[in-house]
Parts: C-alpha cells; structure tokens; sequence
C-alpha cells in the first residue's frame, strides 16, 4: 500500500492512483524528457532533496535518478525504509514511494536506482493549479518583518504561484514558520502585470538540498482576503506563463 506524501503544495488536492503500467512509465519518461525536477523527501518531510530522472528502464523494472548533492546524504538516502518523491508535470503533481534505494552508476557518474512503482498518485490542479515561476528572471516577494521594532522589507525568490497562493525560498530562515502566520503588506511584482499587495499566510516548510549541495527552506503561503481585482490579476499572471510554456514547447 502507497503511503500519504507530506504535502509540497499551497492548496488543497484530490489524489488520483494511476495503476496502469503504461501510463505509469510514460509520466516517468515524462519527467526525463522534460527535463524536470523532482523532490526526493525522506524522515517523513525532515529532509528533502531536488534530483532528476535519468532513464526508465521498462525491461529491468527500475528508474535511475540523479544521487544526492554528497556521500553522507546518499547514505541516509539508501538507508530509509520509504522515500517519497514529488514532481510537476504539466501542471499536475506527480507523487510516488520507494520502499528502498541502492546506489549505481549511470553513464560514469554516481546515480541512484529504485523499481518502478505500482502505482502513482496524480493530483490534479482544477482552477487553483500551480505554475512554476520562470528561474532565469526571479520574481521577487517583498514581506515586512519586525526587527527590534522595525519592520524591515525582505526579499524572496517565488518558486511558484496559484490562485490560492504561492511558495517562496528562505534561503536565510528569518520567516516565522508558525502555521497560520500572517503577514501583511505583502508586495509581488509580476512582470507585465504589475504590483500586488496582499496578506500572506504561512501553510507548510520543508528544507531542500539542491543539485549544487546548497540547502534552502520552502515556504508555502497562501493569500489572505484576496480582492476580486487582485485575483483577477494572478489568473492574468498564470495564463501569460502558461502561454509561453506552450509557446517553448510547440516552438513557436
């Protein structure tokens, strides 16, 4: 039985089990063939790494994805009894578990193999789903935060945006992770849409370790008494960025 993944998101999902072998290897593929990121989370949400798939090996029933940033994380990797991992694939949050990883070689360098899962878990994003933010041009979060005082303006990489909010990296740790903490005047600058200001509540943390060994904490926020000129203004936003994902992907 699939064990519950810690939640990576900002809203509310539906979990869809996909059991069919075929189209299990496809969505696998899926993540090689686009190049995208996966999260590999162990100690039930303590730790989590960024990796990648490097192949999907149908007739010997395993998946090579890239190894953690360094030798010790590798071993705790190899030696915990379940991994989960957690990856976006056209706008839908592809989740699985191993019960155990070995560590292998694939194309010369250190990798790790684990079987391909019986199932998977599909949470499909209906009007609320979440885009990933393009990382060569940040967009910047501003969130004021009291210091002896004061409230200090600091900034924040947005790794994602929805509807109903979005995630930032804390590279510094200075945000107060208290569930249901609310901070206010908050300021996004979406380019070509403009400035937005709004309330953010803190939802979820987890710190990762990304490909280059450098570590970072993940911060989910949802929007607080978002107005409707506001909302209206993030649905632009999240259109613009799908339609130069389909622009990249069909070439045009």
């Amino acid at each position: 039985m699939q064990a519950n993944l810690p939640s990576l998101g900002t809203e509310n999902q539906s979990p869809y089990q996909v059991e069919s072998r075929r189209e299990i290897i496809a969505l696998l593929r899926g993540f090689k063939d686009k190049s995208q990121l996966i999260s590999m989370v162990i100690n039930n949400g303590g730790e989590a790494f960024i990796t990648s798939v490097l192949a999907v090996d149908d007739s010997n029933n395993q998946i090579i994805i890239d190894s953690a940033p360094d030798h010790s994380a590798n071993q705790r990797v190899v030696a915990s009894n379940v991994v989960f991992f957690d990856g976006l694939l056209d706008k839908i949050s592809i989740q699985f578990s191993a019960n155990k990883l070995q560590q292998t070689q694939y194309e010369g360098r250190a990798a790790l193999s684990l079987a391909i899962p019986n199932s998977v878990i599909r949470l499909q994003r209906r009007e609320n789903y979440r885009i990933n933010t393009p990382v060569s041009t940040p967009i910047r979060c501003v969130i004021p935060i009291e210091s002896e005082g004061l409230l200090e303006k600091n900034r924040f990489n947005l790794v994602d945006i929805s509807a109903g909010g979005i995630a930032i990296l804390d590279d510094r740790r200075i945000l107060d992770m208290t569930v249901g903490k609310i901070y206010d005047d908050c300021e996004i600058d979406l380019p070509t849409i403009g400035l937005l200001v709004t309330q953010l509540e803190i939802r979820n943390s987890q710190e990762l370790t990304l490909l280059n060994g450098k570590t970072t904490r993940r911060v989910g926020c949802a929007f607080k008494n978002l107005s409707n000129r506001t909302l209206t203004a993030v649905q632009r936003y999240i259109m613009k960025l799908e339609r130069e994902r389909n622009a990249r992907l069909t070439g045009i």
